[in-house]
């Protein structure tokens, strides 16, 4: 009956106040409340139903007080956001209409209102799962595919380390430096994560010294590093760059449970190496998504590149799903299934 009025229940994921340590599924719940089926007359905003959402690290930043983050902290009793895929229902956007499919920044929520439609990204290639759109297609497919090409400038024959080799861009990076001709190397919380073809792979967690296990693999040193920990790892590849490598900053997931952030003490490394370290962020090259279709979709197609998901099914499912990714439960690119169409 609520539906034939133009209103319609919608479960959203609740943080329930600003996280220390370790996140819990207790840090968020489950609420249901409204939502009305048409945007308001006049308005540009697009009502989206929400298909897949996706678990990623950066909203553990967003979860506590940040200063000087490009992202602005979650409020108490405020719905999560992040990337996710999305049908829309009702526009009032010239660009999309009712059943066009998009991806990009929505609530955690079944259904979410849009107010700036103009970020959204319409998908127009569903010949591939729109799953793939929260990942290799989506945000974590372009740090991947822009965080080698572009920030680590890498040549053929280099020697690239990966860690959180399994994660939804580090199982992309690898698999980008083997098909470029690079020696690759990734790590990850256990053994089994090397399904990528990547050269070699190690589980930093049976490590004692990780100076030592990355002479192991890289006696002659490491070209590229590409930075998804921070912390005791960071301060152990300083120690095995090469001269003139590059280190491209794409997340530190080591040091975001923390209260307090792990000091590093090798940079003197990046002097002596003259080694280049930068951060990067994915939407600094969002304008360059079509060529990355043009290069990622071939590949995704032609089976050139082994893509792993971890799929949660329910929005109720979607807290432990989000914590789970911080201790490497997941093997690929976490998601949450809200709803098949």
């Amino acid at each position: 009956m609520a539906e034939e009025i133009g209103v319609i229940s919608n479960k959203q994921v609740i943080l329930k106040d600003y996280v220390s340590g370790f996140p819990k599924e207790s840090d968020m719940l489950i609420k249901t409340s409204t939502v009305q089926l048409k945007v308001a007359e006049g308005s540009e905003a697009v009502l989206v139903k929400n298909l897949y959402l996706s678990c990623d690290p950066s909203m553990r930043g967003r979860m506590k007080i940040s200063v000087g983050s490009y992202a602005e902290s979650f409020k108490p009793g405020q719905i999560l956001s992040g990337f996710g895929v999305g049908k829309v229902v009702d526009s009032g956007y010239a660009n999309l209409k009712k059943g066009d499919l998009v991806w990009g920044i929505t609530g955690w929520e079944e259904y979410t209102l849009i107010e700036q439609p103009n970020k959204l990204f319409k998908i127009h290639h569903t010949d591939v799962p729109l799953s793939y759109y929260t990942g290799i297609l989506g945000m974590p497919g372009i740090t991947a595919y822009s965080g080698f090409y572009e920030v680590c400038s890498p040549k053929k024959g280099e020697s690239v380390y990966i860690s959180a080799a399994s994660g939804a861009v580090g199982q992309l990076v690898g698999q980008f430096a083997k098909l470029f001709g690079c020696y690759v190397v990734g790590s990850a919380g256990t053994k089994e994560k090397n399904k990528f073809g990547f050269d070699e792979a190690f589980n930093y967690k049976e490590e004692q010294d990780l100076d030592v296990a990355l002479k192991r693999y890289f006696p002659e040193g490491i070209d590229i590093y590409f930075e998804n920990v921070g912390g005791k790892m960071l301060d152990a590849v300083l120690l095995n760059m090469k001269l003139h490598g590059r280190i491209a900053v794409c997340g530190m997931i080591s040091q975001y449970n923390l209260d307090k952030n792990e000091g590093i003490h090798n940079l003197t490394q990046l002097i002596f190496k003259r080694v280049r370290m930068q951060g990067f962020l994915a939407l600094d090259y969002f304008h360059a998504y079509p060529k990355f279709l043009d290069t990622i979709l071939p590949l995704v197609r032609e089976n050139k590149i082994v893509y792993t998901e971890d799929i949660a099914e329910g929005i109720e499912r979607g807290p432990a799903a989000l914590i789970g990714i911080f201790s490497g439960e997941n093997v690929g690119k976490q998601l949450v299934l809200v709803a098949r169409d």
